[in-house]
């Protein structure tokens, strides 16, 4: 298996479950693996037979910036979904971080895994 990857994708959205959190934008990271088999790309170095990252990046930014989930959980299953739909991966491990959001930790988040391997 063949792993495509984004990292530290980082979005201005609206998160969380407090009122203060509803009324102001916070930046969440998105670290996202996904599997696809580049054989063919690399053949024919053409990006329409690669899965195009930087697609995918612009669907996320766009998704994640018109949100307003409350729950970190939401928004993984939501991103976990699109990928798996719109760009035909077969799996896919999603890092959904919310930096800053407990005092003296740099980061916190969920991991998940979708689909198979």
């Amino acid at each position: 298996m063949d792993i495509v990857y984004i990292r530290n994708l980082e979005i201005e959205t609206v998160i969380g479950i407090y009122d203060w959190e509803r009324k102001i934008r916070q930046t969440i990271t998105i670290d996202l693996d996904m599997a696809s088999d580049i054989k063919k790309a690399a053949s024919s170095d053409a990006i329409e037979d690669a899965l195009d990252y930087k697609a995918v990046a612009k669907r996320l930014i766009a998704f994640v910036e018109a949100s307003e989930f409350q729950l970190i959980e939401t928004m993984a299953e939501k991103i976990a979904e699109i990928v798996l739909s719109e760009f035909r991966v077969p799996w896919l491990r999603l890092s959904l971080g919310k930096p800053g959001a407990v005092t003296g930790s740099r980061d916190v988040g969920v991991i998940i895994e979708r689909g198979s391997k």
